[in-house]
């Protein structure tokens, strides 16, 4: 038995295998005039399989064209048209993931980047602002991570490392307390539950309305009309009367 894998590779599907091996059996062919028939006739077989208007030029161009394109450019023949010139092979590059180092990973890349954003601002009360907000934030992502403990000297630290010492927190500073942090981030996670179940509840009644105002769903679609009883007893009667 012939499998697949052991033939030669398919060069376009849309013509399929027993076209590639006309072409391939051409090719071999020695005798010039006897190839260029042979091509003839491919190319007509070809048309059998490709959709378009036949009484164009540009078809037929299209067809002499796949034909080299199958013969992997080796097929030399009178044709018609000209050989197109070969197309280098492009192979598509995988795509690579972004590779940071990141110092702390409960607060990702991205504070980092805006850390370095106020080291370069001057001093004004813009950039204190900054910083304190900066502050808390890292406090904030860092329960995210972590609710078990977390101290502020800890995070103080943590901010004067990525700044590599030049963004100093006031001494009269205080971080936000943890349980308001808290408070905030199960809000938050309230907040979207509630707007995710809100878009789970809109679906189904945009599915409904579509099933009663359209298409009706599959359960009354499948429903059997039952016809009305008669009663057979009262037109016999009716007739004997």
């Amino acid at each position: 038995m012939e499998y697949n894998t052991t033939k030669s590779k398919l060069i376009n599907g849309e013509y399929g295998r027993h076209i590639q091996k006309m072409v391939e059996y051409a090719v071999d062919i020695k005798d010039r005039h006897l190839r260029t028939q042979q091509a003839h006739a491919i190319v007509k077989t070809m048309a059998f399989f490709s959709a378009g208007t036949k009484d164009t030029e540009d078809y037929w161009h299209k067809l002499w064209d796949h034909l080299f394109i199958l013969s992997d450019y080796k097929l030399d023949v009178d044709a018609p048209f000209p050989m197109p010139m070969q197309e280098e092979e492009t192979r598509i590059r995988s795509l690579e993931y972004p590779k940071h180092e990141i110092r702390f990973r409960p607060y990702g890349y991205l504070i980092e980047s805006i850390i370095n954003k106020i080291r370069t601002e001057e001093d004004c009360p813009d950039k204190e602002q900054a910083i304190v907000n900066v502050a808390n934030h890292l406090k904030k992502q860092y329960l995210n991570w972590n609710r078990n403990s977390v101290s502020d000297e800890l995070i103080a630290d943590h901010l004067n490392e990525l700044s590599q010492g030049e963004l100093k927190l006031k001494a009269n500073f205080r971080f936000s307390s943890t349980e308001s942090i808290l408070n905030d981030i199960e809000k938050t996670t309230a907040v979207n539950g509630i707007l995710k179940g809100k878009n789970k509840r809109k679906k189904r009644n945009n599915n409904n309305n579509s099933n009663q105002n359209g298409m009706p769903s599959n359960l009354n679609r499948n429903k059997k009309l039952k016809r009305p009883i008669v009663n057979n007893n009262n037109n016999k009667q009716e007739k004997k009367a």
